[in-house]
Parts: C-alpha cells; structure tokens; sequence
C-alpha cells in the first residue's frame, strides 16, 4: 500500500547507531553535570568544615628563638660610657589546652555536622533537579524524533502522489493546477521536515549540554515503554514528597543549621578557660667582658611555668548580642525558604496531575480521532482515485489525518511527562 511503504521509508533508522538509554543519560548526568559537581564541592567544604571542628578541641604547641646584636656606646657597671657589643639569645615552646571554651567548641561541631548532612541533602537534591530535566529533555528528543517521522511520511506520501498527477497529466486526464497544488503541498511538507530535523537536532543539544558532552552529530537516544499506568492522587504524591525530596529535606535540614548557629553564637555570653604550660631559656654576651658559658646560662636560666587563664565577658560592644540577633534572622529566612520549597513542591505536583489528566483524555481521544481521520482519507483516497472527489478534497483528508497524528503523539509524549514526573515525587529515594 502507497501509506505503508512511505511510512516504512521515511522511519527506517541506523541500527548500528550507539544510543543512551534514559538510566544512562540520568546515571552520567549525575556524575558529570557542572551543577552537581558544584554542590558536591561545597558538600567538601562542609566536611572540612567537621574536620576543622574537632580540631578546636586539640592544644595548641608553638615554639620560637630570638637572636638579637646591640653595637654602640652603654653605660658599664663603674657608671661610665664605653663601647659595648652585646648579643642576646632566647627560646621558649608553650601549649595552649583549651578546658572550657563556653561551649562554643561543642555548638561548632554541631553546626558543622548539621552543616554537612545540608551539604549532603544539597548534592542529592541537585541529582533529583537534573534528573527531572533528563526526563524532560529526553521525552522532548523521542517526541521530535516521531515528529520527524510523521513529517517525512507525508512529504513522502506528498512526492508520490506528485508523481501520479504528473503521469495523469500527461495523459490528460487532469488540469495542470492539480500538478501545481501537488507541487505546492510537496513544498510546504519538505519544509516542514526541514523544520522537524532542527528540532531534533536542537532536542539533543540541549540534552547533551545537560550531560556536559561535546557535540556529536551521531548522538541517538533509545525508545522508552509509554503504558498508561493508573495515576495517584495530588494528597498520595504529595505526602511521598515530603518524606522523600531530598529538595525539602535539605531546606528542613538549613532550619536546624541556622537554630544551631544561634546556640553558637550565644556561647559569646559564657566564660572560657585555658590551660598554658611553657619552657624557655635564654643567653647573654657581653663583648670585652667574662660571661658564663652558653650551656651554663642554659642551664641557670631555664623556666618552666604553668597556668589557668579564665576569660568573662563582661561587655563586647554588643558583638554577642549582633551575632545572636543575625543568627535568628538567619533561622527565620530558612524557615520562609522551606515554605517556599514546600509550595513550589506542592504547586510542581498539582500541575504535572492536572496536566497529566489531561493528557491522557487527549491521547485516548486522539487514538479514536486518529482511526477516524485515517480510515477517511483511505476512503477519499479511493474515491480521488475513481475521480469522485477533487484535489483539494484529497489534499484536505490528508492534511486531517497528518494532523490527526501529530496531536496523538503530542498527546501521548505529555502524557509520558507528567506521569513520570509524578512517579519521581511519588518513589522513595
């Protein structure tokens, strides 16, 4: 049949071509996409950040050694003035333990862990955002592929059928305006072709950008199933959503980090005690004059000491009370931040339903609306053909039906969206 064969040669595909199956695109993206990799580094920092916590409970140890030269006049032990070189030298080590820090060193490890599980909620919320954009974008190639399809088939359909008019011209059986209009539909459908290719083409940019590849004109996506599985409600979706977004755990989780930065900042009002312990020695040399050997000023001039050092804040400048104040300023801007993830979550559901509902009336519809305007044009096709109808009868059943087509897939891929939208919010992660 002329419908099948054109149909046959317009989807005939490479099947040697590699291509990405959807798991693929989604498992690369999440290890290469540039904002991942970003949220990644900061989860780095925030575990450093753990890391530089638990060191604040460590001593401190420094070490030093001074030398230094005096030249010029000085006053001698006979009170009078003489040239005199003099050089001293001098070393001290000392650690510093701290006892008591006001509880600030505790409240900063648990920022700093509350810090890194934000960190970490961030990362797979930044997985689940691009997840979503390669369902999106790769539904957005399989839709313009079959676009491609549909389009190519009627050019197709449009250039032999131009063919036959020319024939029946020549034979005189119809006018040359009916070789015209032909001529005429063949153009506007290879421009439609032309139009369907670059959509495609620009289909798999924007996915290959979204998975940080260069360009590759052989880049292919595989088929996905399109089932219409039965779709939950907005409440069952929702609920889900709230347990599993990682987008909505990580927001929750920035409201406990900021009321733990409160407590931090509040330990400015508490006192803190340390523990000094120190060693240290010293030299001196007179120029002209008979000085104890170094080993026996080492020896004579050896320290060691021990102490406490307690620290009250008594008045700051009201720096304390500023952190304090900035700090709940803080927990209030996550916790309205939250909100609006909550909303914007809740809203992302309703409308992927809403629009879901709709899209498989329209596809259920459109298989019935599809048959219908096929099964017309095969009948105006037979009756064009015994010349019971026109041209332009002809060519407008056609049209119908290519439309028909095109409505069906339009229908069905935003159907496959939605429905996989709700999915990801509806599964546990």
């Amino acid at each position: 049949m002329i419908i099948a064969a054109a149909i046959a040669a317009a989807t005939a595909v490479n099947a040697g071509a590699y291509t990405w199956s959807l798991d693929s695109c989604i498992a690369y993206a999440h290890a290469n996409n540039i904002s991942v990799r970003q949220r990644q580094v900061e989860k780095l920092n925030a575990e450093y950040g753990v890391t530089e916590a638990k060191d604040r409970f460590l001593p401190t140890v420094s070490a030093g050694a001074s030398q230094s030269f005096d030249f010029g006049r000085g006053l001698t032990s006979e009170n009078t003035y003489a040239n005199r070189n003099t050089s001293s030298f001098g070393w001290q080590a000392g650690v510093n333990l701290p006892i008591f820090q006001g509880l600030a060193g505790v409240r900063r490890l648990d920022y700093a862990k509350v810090n890194l599980a934000e960190a970490l909620l961030q990362v797979e919320a930044a997985k689940d955002d691009i997840t979503l954009s390669i369902i999106a974008k790769y539904l957005q190639i399989l839709y313009s592929r079959e676009m491609l399809a549909v389009n190519s088939s009627q050019a197709a359909l449009s250039e032999m059928e131009l063919d036959r008019r020319r024939q029946l011209l020549e034979a005189g059986k119809i006018a040359e305006l009916d070789v015209l209009e032909a001529e005429s539909q063949l153009a506007a459908d290879r421009l439609s072709v032309v139009n369907a290719e670059n959509d495609l083409q620009l289909a798999k940019v924007d996915l290959m950008q979204t998975l940080q590849l260069v360009y590759d004109p052989d880049f292919d996506v595989d088929s996905i199933a399109d089932g219409m599985a039965p779709l939950p409600s907005v409440d069952e979706v929702f609920g889900n959503a709230m347990a599993y977004n990682y987008g909505m755990r990580a927001a929750n989780t920035a409201i406990q980090a900021a009321e733990s930065n409160v407590k931090l900042s509040r330990s400015g009002y508490l006192p803190t005690l340390s523990m000094n312990a120190s060693l240290g020695g010293s030299y001196y040399h007179v120029g002209g004059m008979d000085n104890p050997s170094f080993s026996r000023q080492m020896r004579d001039n050896f320290s060691k000491s021990i102490g406490f050092t307690l620290s009250v804040p008594i008045f700051d400048a009201f720096s304390t009370r500023n952190n304090v104040r900035r700090a709940k300023a803080s927990v209030l801007a996550a916790q309205l931040q939250a909100d609006d993830t909550r909303t914007r979550l809740y809203n992302n559901i309703v409308q992927a339903h809403t629009r879901a509902r709709s899209a498989q009336a329209k596809w259920q519809a459109g298989l019935v609306a599809e048959r219908a305007a096929k099964a017309a044009f095969e009948a105006m096709q037979d009756k064009y053909n015994y010349g019971r109808a026109t041209a332009t009868e002809f060519e407008q059943s056609k049209n119908a039906w290519f439309r028909s087509r095109a409505e069906l897939i339009q229908a069905r891929y935003e159907t496959l969206l939605r429905a996989r939208i709700l999915a990801f919010y509806n599964t546990p992660r």
